[in-house]
């Protein structure tokens, strides 16, 4: 019993030898993430806040809640690119870490157990999303779309939103024998979501049900309303409670998943 007591307390730290292993790893591919996560804000909030935007205000900006289409667009990205970002982490990386690499075989042979992959690397995607979030939020400082103090709680908010997509993609990839479903799941759940989620214009009435349902959408809205100055603590709890609720059933299925495809 004394020996199983002292080992617990080690056993909780398992999963940061994980997240050691990923951060390793990135220290030899980091470059390749420059694209998304510096130039993606910079090209999108050029030509879609700067060129787009003029077209826009110039008709009007009562819709968008009397704010330049810039600042109305800015924080909507940064939810946006959370979303991407927990994708890009979640699925290949996984699959191919137990398909193609083995190296969740090899890793199960050692003291880490199945959900201490899936935490580890959870964390290391937690530590990605909040890598992109502030440089987001450099870049929308620099093209002037930050105009409340509120804006830095966007930063916890879009890693919040990256993470209720995270985890059950993560623990979906545990379960497919073959990539060709995450192209699936780009083609009709992300970029629909990218597209009608409320981040580029206000969601149309007869869509609201169906975008209500969507992590994008509460995480658009999270941080618009803080980038804006907003937020009201009733929606902001919604908003809250509805991510953290999705990311609490993806880590329940995550670990699911995870023991019943390393321990078949």
């Amino acid at each position: 019993m004394a020996a199983t007591l002292a080992q617990e307390p080690a056993d909780r730290w398992l999963a940061v030898r994980q997240l050691r292993f990923w951060i390793t790893n990135y220290r030899r591919t980091w470059r390749g993430s420059i694209y998304t996560g510096v130039l993606n804000p910079v090209l999108y909030l050029g030509a879609m806040g700067l060129g787009l935007g003029a077209l826009v205000d110039a008709h009007g900006t009562a819709r968008l809640g009397g704010v330049s289409y810039l600042v109305y667009l800015a924080p909507g990205l940064m939810a946006a690119e959370a979303m991407q970002t927990a994708m890009g982490e979640s699925t290949y990386p996984v699959f191919g870490s137990f398909k193609w690499l083995k190296t969740y075989q090899a890793a199960t042979a050692s003291p880490l157990r199945p959900a201490d992959l899936f935490h580890g690397h959870l964390l290391f995607t937690t530590l990605r999303l909040l890598m992109n979030a502030v440089v987001f939020l450099v870049v929308m400082t620099a093209f002037g779309a930050a105009t409340s103090p509120w804006v830095l709680a966007c930063v916890p908010a879009a890693v919040l939103t990256g993470l209720a997509f995270a985890a059950p993609i993560e623990a979906f990839a545990m379960t497919c024998a073959k990539e060709n479903a995450f192209a699936l799941l780009l083609r009709f759940g992300i970029i629909p979501m990218f597209l009608f989620s409320g981040t580029f214009f206000p969601v149309p009435a007869a869509l609201l049900p169906l975008a209500y349902a969507t992590p994008l959408w509460h995480g658009v809205e999270l941080c618009r309303s803080l980038s804006l100055g907003t937020a009201q603590p009733g929606a902001t709890a919604v908003h809250v409670g509805y991510l953290v609720a999705v990311t609490t059933l993806g880590v329940l299925w995550g670990n699911r998943t995870y023991r019943r495809r390393l321990y078949a």
